[in-house]
């Protein structure tokens, strides 16, 4: 519930003695910095009391999604525990029941309103509400006097009905009289507690200083002292952006542990200002604290310009965490050794107001520069520094360090870099360092940070092929256990949320953001073709279209089917969503990525095991990193998938929604260690062109494999030319210098799909017989190859086979990945000659 929007009543200020209060009216100037939605012209009494509507996105509590019911619960349950059993007895389904279940209590819960008196005395019923055996107090006790005393006559004959109900005598309490002392049933109870400490005490003296009934989503400042009132209030409006959502019930503990406190403002700690508070209530008063003391400080005129140490809090800065939380919440300026620097920090991050995010980049970037300046003499003075301190500060840059000590990324160090000296540009241009040398300027070509290209060696992030099957053979365990949601859907409706994730991500390549955000409608059919309509938020570029399989289009379309099923319980801002969000407490309309990732974690830490490609020295399967296994890692597995499979690189990058082929063809890469590895496993298996075996050694192995596309080739002219020099042509069936390996066998079926389409065009065409005989003959050659590799391949052992495919589908992805080269282009001058 936001705060905002959750103030119904407060009392009318009391400016008589704001001019008496600390520091000059310091209560009246926090009344004067309350905007309109916060002061409202009704007042109920002086109460004190805020409320608002239950239903609000950000509120702690909500209503009972049960349509004949007002019950309010908490936003991980769906119903409160009278409807929630009627559902687990009810064969409907959530929606319906929550339409249609009329709930029939035999209490009346604490703080509604009970049923009328049944006493009727000339046709004129008695309006006050019962208490005991349908009868109102004043009844009951009639009634329970005459019958103990035993007294003549009926004591209906002396009763009369009552025409109007007694308030409670506290201030605004909602709760009618119950009681002979006139309170109700809540004050009653805590009045028969403060007799037991104070014999003496009387109702009315005692009722006028006590808040009111308070529902689940209300609270009362009416306890406190002025300006503690005040204090608070302007606290909690100014932290309303910080928190993800107000708890009422940790304001009510705060209000009623601050009992003997007069300020906030003080140098005690908060464990100090309430030692009996729970940490909730704890981190609630610091975020208080923290705003009503930026406020003090610029009521008394110490403008945060001039403070080395920023709260970061108080000048509005969220991180992007679905919590909200900032951390850390100050910053000391103190360890930037140049004073014009950290002058221009701070001025730039009070006028700005940079989210959190931009802060933290340029935070570690002047803390760099100011490093690497503080080693040179005469960098104290803005005026004296030259081009060689610029060129020391990108040299820190480059040398960047992360916290653990190792290198930092290419990307972070660009964006620290650029972070800073667009800092130094901010200075410039808005006269915050006027001072600042001319020839402190960075030279676009002298410094720069190159991009490291990634090793050879370097392993790739996709997730092998034997382990998604794995993975594939466990899929029932996903959903289960410690998956995000469980509070909120039914067990089967989070395993089918999960699985249809999980598929998307496998057999789409799509980044997780984006597999979370696809639309409701994100099935388009084209000429019975079927698309994944998906928006590249990376790049920018949206309503974009992925073929996909009938498989995958049918997991979609299952889940969307009991998607929209759900959609009454789900929160109204994730209609427009196939993966809404779960709660109204959400950030985002979809599902957040840390769902996916936490379930997925849990998922893979719950599969017994988990074996990777290989064995060990004894033969026993090794056991896979199970930190590998996350959600971007399936994009990488779906690129290497089609890479495998001979997917052309232009097409790979267009299903991959690349914009540079060069990002695609990373995809490809296979690192030396494992193509050596695939070229000794096949090399004691290459067959000649009659499908004898003839192996060979590595490295002929490697002399001969890029020669020829459907297999290697001997022939020594053939070879020195790399394999564009081939005497008969190509017909490599038919040569003696062949030698293919079973890393061949999908480009020899293609091949022969090839030539028995020629054969049929040659006939149709009336072509001359040897035409037909040269490519009968070649389809028989080849025919004759693959058989008798086939066939060697079956005999061997099932683990041995194994390693022979997993061989030749690493060899395939690196004949891909440098297969396809681009043509060389001659550029044309516009202003030339045509």
């Amino acid at each position: 519930m936001s705060i905002s929007s959750a103030l119904s009543r407060l009392p009318a200020p009391r400016t008589e003695n704001a001019g008496d209060l600390n520091n000059g009216g310091w209560a009246a100037w926090l009344q004067g910095h309350l905007d309109p939605a916060w002061r409202p012209s009704e007042w109920r009494s002086d109460c004190w009391l805020f409320t608002g509507s239950v239903q609000e996105p950000r509120s702690s509590v909500s209503l009972c999604r049960t349509a004949a019911c007002d019950t309010v619960v908490s936003p991980a349950n769906i119903f409160c525990p009278f409807c929630k059993e009627g559902q687990k007895r009810s064969p409907l389904p959530v929606a319906e029941f929550a339409q249609t279940f009329v709930p029939v209590r035999n209490r009346v819960a604490f703080g509604s309103v009970p049923e009328q008196c049944r006493f009727t005395k000339g046709g004129q019923r008695c309006v006050r509400p019962r208490h005991c055996k349908g009868l109102c107090v004043m009844h009951y006790t009639q009634w329970k006097t005459h019958t103990t005393r035993k007294l003549a006559g009926q004591w209906q004959d002396t009763a009369v009905p009552y025409a109007d109900t007694p308030a409670c005598p506290v201030p605004a309490c909602p709760l009618p009289s119950l009681q002979v002392r006139g309170l109700c049933r809540h004050h009653a109870q805590r009045f028969r507690e403060h007799r037991r400490t104070h014999p003496d005490a009387t109702v009315a003296p005692w009722a006028a200083q006590q808040p009111p009934y308070l529902a689940p989503h209300q609270f009362s400042l009416l306890p406190l002292p002025e300006p503690l009132r005040y204090e608070v209030l302007y606290g909690l409006k100014q932290a309303d952006p910080w928190l993800r959502t107000l708890n009422p019930p940790h304001v009510r503990r705060m209000v009623r542990d601050l009992n003997g406190v007069t300020t906030l403002i003080s140098d005690i700690t908060d464990q100090q200002m309430c030692p009996r508070s729970t940490s909730d209530v704890l981190r609630m008063l610091g975020r208080v604290r923290t705003a009503v003391r930026a406020a003090h400080a610029e009521h008394i005129g110490t403008a945060p310009a001039k403070d080395d140490v920023l709260d970061l809090r108080a000048l509005g800065q969220r991180s992007r965490t679905p919590a909200g939380i900032r951390t850390p919440k100050t910053v000391d300026l103190r360890t930037i050794k140049q004073r014009w620097l950290r002058d221009l920090l701070r001025t730039w991050t009070i006028q700005q107001r940079p989210g959190a995010d931009e802060f933290g980049r340029t935070w570690r970037g002047v803390e760099l520069a100011s490093r690497a300046l503080a080693l040179r003499p005469g960098t104290d003075n803005p005026a004296r520094l030259r081009y060689d301190d610029v060129t020391a500060v990108v040299e820190a840059f480059r040398t960047a360090l992360k916290l653990d000590g190792e290198r930092a990324g290419w990307n972070y160090r660009m964006s620290i870099a650029s972070h800073f000296f667009a800092l130094i540009d901010y200075g410039r241009r808005s006269g915050a360092a006027n001072n600042l040398s001319a020839a402190f300027v960075r030279d676009p070509a002298a410094h720069r940070i190159p991009q490291e290209e990634a090793g050879e060696d370097e392993i790739g992030k996709a997730i092998p092929e034997p382990v998604i099957r794995q993975l594939d053979a466990h899929l029932n365990l996903l959903g289960q256990g410690r998956a995000r949601g469980q509070r909120t859907l039914a067990p089967a409706d989070l395993q089918l949320m999960y699985r249809t994730l999980y598929i998307l991500l496998k057999d789409t390549g799509r980044r997780p953001l984006e597999v979370l955000s696809l639309p409701r409608d994100c099935l388009e059919i084209r000429n019975d073709l079927t698309s994944l309509v998906w928006n590249n938020h990376k790049a920018r570029r949206h309503r974009r279209r992925l073929p996909i399989t009938a498989p995958t289009a049918q997991a979609i379309r299952a889940w969307r089917t009991r998607r929209d099923q759900l959609q009454p319980s789900l929160p109204p801002a994730g209609a427009d969503y196939l993966f809404p969000a779960l709660t109204h407490l959400a950030t985002r309309p979809h599902l957040h990525t840390s769902y996916l990732s936490e379930t997925l974690r849990h998922w893979t830490d719950s599969i017994p095991h988990l074996y990777d490609e290989g064995t060990d020295s004894q033969g026993n399967p090794l056991p896979f990193d199970r930190s590998l296994i996350y959600a971007y890692a399936f994009r990488h597995s779906y690129a290497q998938r089609h890479a495998d499979a001979g997917t052309p690189l232009d097409v790979l990058r267009e299903l991959m929604d690349h914009k540079s082929v060069s990002t695609t063809q990373r995809y490809y890469t296979v690192s030396l260690k494992r193509k050596r590895d695939a070229v000794t496993k096949l090399a004691a298996h290459v067959v000649d062109n009659h499908g004898r075996p003839s192996p060979c050694s590595e490295a002929a192995y490697e002399l001969r494999s890029v020669a020829v596309p459907y297999g290697g080739c001997t022939e020594p002219s053939n070879v020195k030319a790399g394999g564009s020099s081939c005497p008969i042509r190509f017909q490599c069936a038919g040569c003696g210098f062949y030698r293919p390996d079973p890393s061949y066998l999908p480009a020899i079926e293609q091949h022969l799909n090839e030539l028995r389409a020629d054969r049929e065009t040659a006939q149709a065409m009336d072509a001359a017989e040897f035409v037909i005989t040269n490519l009968t003959a070649q389809i028989t050659a080849f025919e004759h190859v693959t058989d008798r590799m086939r066939r060697h391949l079956a005999s061997l052992p099932a683990a041995e086979r194994q390693e022979i495919e997993e061989a030749s589908t690493v060899l395939r992805r690196a004949r891909a990945g440098n297969a396809h080269s681009l043509l060389p282009l001659t550029v044309i001058s516009s202003t030339g000659p045509a």
